[in-house]
């Protein structure tokens, strides 16, 4: 293990530790979420590959992780995050990394993902590198310059592309070669839960974002709709798989995900009721972890159908 240790706010954390904090591992069920029901799709139709599954699998996370740690230089930067920040910790904000090392970090990431998709590109050929060009590119402008995703209020658009549509069909695709509307619809489903994380997220920053010049959609349309699309997305994404069945007829399992309408009432309650931003942590958490409870449902539903 390594010894280096850093004082943060009276305390120490060991170096593994703080870049640990920096990836934001509860954020990472986001990358895998929609892989594993692209993996569950290939294997309904018998074009499982388990390399590219793997590889598909890991580039995800690193992309995440690669996002993480750019939007946390970025927004320090920015100075959206200060000390005000209602949120988990942030490592540049905290001082327990300089903004060049995350800016570093941010690059060494990217450009072990880039030569592994490689990889995916010998498979799946240009396509699978326009997507994960796009994919990087996105990650970087989600916070980054001027005009960012984050700062425009476009990053909800976004991540329903590339942490739904793109990652869920771009698995399938690594795999089978081909692609099919049914795959490209059951990924707006994981994409609508990952847009409700985001929701959470600037709902509880609204007031920071609001100083800081960061036009999410909750700056620009208010808290009553954040509130109003966070049902929205939950029911929407449940509102997938029945819909699928019904236009198909096939593979009435998947229609267990929607049972995330009953799961995510606690959470729909205090997204109502809440009146310190910090109370909707608990809700980031839990909605994260119906994303892959989702993801989960639906993939066994696949598979056994």
């Amino acid at each position: 293990m390594n010894t280096l240790q850093v004082t943060a706010r009276g305390g120490t954390l060991p170096r593994w530790k703080i870049w640990w904090l920096a990836a934001r591992p509860k954020t990472l069920w986001v990358a895998v979420s929609p892989v594993l029901m692209g993996m569950a799709l290939a294997y309904a139709d018998g074009g499982f590959h388990l390399p590219s599954a793997l590889v598909a699998l890991i580039c995800a996370l690193l992309i995440q992780i690669g996002t993480n740690l750019h939007n946390d230089y970025a927004d320090y930067e920015k100075g959206a995050d200060t000390s005000e920040r209602k949120g988990p910790l942030r490592v540049t904000q905290a001082g327990l990394l300089s903004p060049q090392e995350v800016k570093y970090a941010t690059w060494l990431v990217f450009g072990v993902t880039f030569l592994l998709g490689l990889y995916l590109v010998y498979r799946g050929g240009w396509i699978i590198l326009a997507i994960g060009v796009l994919s990087i590119l996105s990650g970087l402008w989600y916070t980054g310059g001027r005009y960012s995703l984050a700062y425009l209020g476009l990053a909800d658009a976004f991540v329903i592309l590339f942490f739904g549509i793109i990652a869920v069909g771009g698995t399938y695709y690594v795999q089978t070669l081909q692609i099919s509307p049914y795959v490209l619809i059951a990924g707006l489903g994981p994409g609508l839960l990952a847009d409700a994380i985001l929701v959470v997220n600037n709902l509880r920053d609204v007031e920071e974002d609001r100083k800081a010049g960061k036009r999410t959609l909750v700056v620009r349309l208010g808290t009553s709709f954040a509130r109003l699309y966070y049902t929205f997305c939950i029911y929407g994404a449940a509102f997938i798989p029945v819909f699928l069945f019904v236009m198909t007829g096939v593979r009435p399992w998947s229609m267990l995900a929607a049972a995330i309408i009953f799961l995510a009432r606690p959470e729909q309650s205090l997204i109502r009721r809440y009146r310190n931003p910090r109370q909707l942590n608990q809700v980031l958490g839990k909605t994260s972890r119906l994303l892959f409870i989702y993801s989960i449902l639906f993939s066994l539903g696949q598979i056994v159908s």
